[in-house]
């Protein structure tokens, strides 16, 4: 990692590295040094860095959503698949965390270290991840993915609002919808493994999209908004097609979601 005690510049290195082992060696780095003292972080008046996308390996082929297959869990392939279907989610959501550091300027400090702390946990979650693949027989690349996550996050470039509402309370909080079955699809098949390693991504992922409802409603609170109803005008504009259900309303509860947010979910199905 460089030698540096700035926060931004340890979080580009981070969000530049194309490699995805060393991307999470250096952000696990960057993490412990933030909560050791080691880095400061940007004030108020720091400008954003120019970004441009971020660092990724040659693999996997990026294809459009309805070009990725869908297979069974009852063959190792099919485990293989969908256990890299996730890890492809958790590293762009490396990318995500350290994206909202850098672009987002003049925000509180509790800010820049919640999405640090994102950051770091994403990339354990890569790295349990990565390690089942090659218990598998693969390697991440081996399959196509799809590059939904980033496009949304270029879409919500231009507003820490929209991102926070969009991103984690969105794209990423649809994990805690779906996660539990496949959790259970994973058990009834006998891969208690991989089930195991999605039971922790879970845990962890409602505190990731509560950080996400929590700075939503900050930005709301400076910009004069009224939360709820800026939630709906925001998916609403910016979201292309309907929100899928079920929704683990226990989950997105404990996420930061309020009973009204929660029939506009339901509602919008």
């Amino acid at each position: 990692m460089a030698d540096t005690l700035n926060l931004r510049d340890v979080a580009n290195e981070c969000f530049t590295c194309t490699d995805p082992q060393r991307k999470c060696d250096l952000t696990a780095q960057a993490f412990a040094a933030l909560s050791e003292g080691r880095l400061s972080v940007p004030d108020a008046e720091a400008p954003p860095l120019p970004i441009e996308a971020p660092g990724r390996p040659d693999k996997p082929k990026l294809v459009p959503p309805r070009d990725v297959p869908q297979r069974g869990l009852g063959s190792i392939e099919g485990r293989a698949a969908l256990v890299h279907a996730v890890a492809h989610i958790e590293f762009n959501a490396i990318n995500l965390a350290w994206d909202a550091v850098l672009r987002f300027a003049g925000m509180p400090k509790e800010y820049y270290c919640d999405w640090a702390s994102v950051a770091a946990d994403e990339a354990r979650h890569f790295d349990m991840l990565s390690n089942r693949l090659a218990e598998l027989g693969h390697a991440y690349g081996d399959f196509d993915a799809h590059n939904g996550l980033w496009e949304m996050a270029v879409k919500t470039s231009d507003s820490c609002l929209a991102r926070m509402a969009l991103v984690p309370r969105v794209l990423e909080a649809r994990g805690l919808d779906v996660t539990p079955g496949m959790i259970a699809r994973l058990r009834n098949v006998g891969d208690d493994a991989t089930a195991e390693i999605l039971e922790i991504i879970l845990r962890e992922e409602v505190v990731h999209v509560a950080a996400g409802s929590r700075w939503f409603r900050w930005c709301c609170e400076r910009e004069q908004l009224e939360p709820g109803e800026t939630f709906r005008e925001l998916l609403r504009d910016r979201l292309v097609g309907p929100l899928r259900g079920p929704f683990n309303l226990d989950a997105r509860r404990a996420a930061g979601f309020d009973e009204d947010e929660l029939d506009l979910l339901t509602s919008a199905v």
